[in-house]
């Protein structure tokens, strides 16, 4: 059998074995994390076939190394089992961000950086933990791989087969534009998203706005229920295109704040809809690429 090692047996992580094995693909999933209480509750769950707690043991024979867990802990995950990868081992990892850890990645692990495959799919939600994994989490969805110059052909081939076999649309391109494209499309949403609520709830009668929130409210700010954690660590590993997003988003508010003042409702009626043509046409798209497939 093949064997897939997972740091991080949450959502992400665990949906991963979920779908392999829902695939029959063969793979024997072992799982290693922080907490043994997590360990312990995804393989009740099923979602492992083991749980380790030697490092090295646990290196042993590994065909794939995939690294699940919040951006910030990849470095030193990278670190901890440098010493101990072998030759055929492939690592690969699931972050939000990835010009940062191609960098990181090229710097610790030497001559095996050629079998590092970044990597980052395109799907979650605001839930976390091994409850949270979902056999069909990746079905439809695209999963972005950002291989260098330096990676090896084969490496990326085995990581790509391996998304493909759970359902996934796998595309490539560089970590830059990665990083840029999901500042806009990703990170920006969530930190405006999390500014919101918790500008609301240091209101002194913040219980009241609460009260009254209703579906708009409620779909605006979904993704505010996120891992605090997870997108602290993502928001400053790509702080630089994030900072980048919120100069845009600042420049189309004050105009918008302008277009307000002035009573100007040729101007609002004409965002509004620019706006609405827009994000129509995006969902029509998805729900196309979605029945193809």
């Amino acid at each position: 059998m093949k064997k897939l090692l997972v740091f991080g047996v949450g959502l992400i992580g665990g949906s991963l074995a979920l779908a392999l094995k829902a695939a029959q693909t063969g793979w024997h999933v072992t799982g290693i994390g922080r907490t043994g209480d997590s360990l312990q509750e995804a393989l009740a769950l099923g979602i492992i076939d083991e749980a380790a707690s030697d490092l090295a043991a646990a290196l042993k024979d590994a065909d794939i190394v995939m690294i699940a867990t919040p951006v910030a802990q990849i470095a030193p995950i990278l670190q901890r089992i440098a010493p101990y990868l072998e030759d055929k081992t492939v690592i690969t990892d699931a972050g939000s961000t990835k010009a940062d850890i191609a960098e990181q990645a090229q710097n610790i692990l030497g001559k095996a950086a050629s079998r590092f495959v970044p990597g980052h799919p395109i799907a979650g939600a605001e839930k976390s933990g091994p409850a949270a994994a979902q056999a069909n989490l990746y079905q439809n969805r695209n999963v972005v791989l950002t291989p260098g110059e330096q990676t090896d052909p084969a490496a990326l081939n085995a990581v790509r087969e391996l998304w493909l076999s759970t359902g996934a649309i796998v595309r490539e391109m560089s970590a830059s534009s990665h990083d840029t494209i999901f500042a806009a499309v990703s990170h920006l949403p969530h930190l405006l998203a999390f500014a919101l609520v918790d500008e609301l709830a240091a209101r002194p009668d913040a219980n009241q706005f609460f009260e009254f929130a209703a579906s708009g409210f409620r779909d605006f700010t979904r993704i505010a229920g996120s891992s605090p954690e997870m997108w602290r660590d993502i928001s400053l590993a790509n702080r630089t295109a994030l900072l980048q997003e919120l100069d845009h988003y600042q420049a189309a508010l004050s105009g918008l704040r302008e277009i307000l003042e002035q009573g100007d409702s040729t101007g609002l009626q004409a965002l509004f809809e620019r706006a609405s043509h827009a994000r129509n046409d995006w969902a029509r798209q998805q729900a196309s690429a979605s029945w193809k497939n």
